[in-house]
């Protein structure tokens, strides 16, 4: 087992179906693990029939509402537990396209980083159907947190990454404390901590043509302060990896 696409997912009934089988026709073989909020819309009755059929789709439910980063952690952990060598953090709405997944993969597989992300504003600004009001806040958030961290990462709150299978695991035991949309932000920067190499894959970003979107101005100010915390805390954590003194 090589690829693994991590989708957590809360009321996606109308996209969840075409994401997975647009996955699975792509050349490269990717396995699909969501991670359904216990959707009210029956998104993961959905992925249940779809298992039936193919034995490379993966569900886990959940209680409720949990945040991002808690469903990513589940999704890690499981595909660390299975040997997954590359995985994968994808929104389930289609502002990902998922043709762009192999060009990540190729990043890490090929061209030797350890992360991958696809970023939207490593070769101007790439989104489509965002209002500018949107876009300029994502924009200056990412140069925020370059300012504040140190990173040089164009585009730092990007959900569409790939890992390999090692950066996870000397991430985790080092306790990513974001749960929300921060969460992004804190896994890119424990991994550049850890001396990691990041690649930005240029991408166009898409806004969901269908379903209601989860983003507010709430969640990206929530974002904002969670930066100060995150720096201010890597002043007392040493970060090593697995093995290293």
């Amino acid at each position: 087992m090589s690829n693994i696409v991590i989708i957590p997912t809360y009321r996606e009934k109308e996209n969840i179906e075409a994401l997975i089988k647009a996955i699975l026709s792509l050349g490269n073989p990717f396995d699909i693990l969501v991670i359904d909020d216990n959707s009210p819309d029956g998104t993961a009755n959905i992925v249940k029939e779809l298992q039936k059929s193919n034995p490379r789709i993966h569900l886990i439910e959940r209680p409720g509402k949990l945040g991002l980063g808690t469903a990513y952690i589940a999704g890690f952990n499981y595909a660390i537990e299975r040997g997954y060598n590359y995985i994968y953090e994808m929104d389930a709405d289609f502002s990902h396209a998922p043709e762009d997944l192999p060009r990540l993969f190729e990043a890490c597989n090929d061209g030797g980083a350890d992360v991958a992300i696809g970023s939207r504003y490593i070769s101007g600004v790439n989104v489509v159907n965002w209002p500018l009001s949107r876009v300029l806040m994502s924009y200056f958030a990412s140069i925020y947190v370059r300012f504040v961290t140190g990173m040089k990462v164009m585009d730092t709150t990007a959900g569409f990454v790939c890992y390999r299978r090692d950066v996870l695991e000397n991430i985790l035991p080092n306790q990513v404390r974001s749960v929300g949309y921060s969460f992004q932000i804190e896994m890119k920067f424990i991994a550049w901590k850890l001396g990691y190499k990041i690649a930005e894959v240029p991408i166009i970003f898409t806004d969901r043509k269908m379903g209601s979107s989860k983003m507010s101005g709430g969640i990206f100010n929530e974002a904002i302060w969670n930066v100060l915390r995150i720096k201010i805390r890597s002043w007392f954590v040493k970060y090593r990896r697995n093995g290293s003194t």
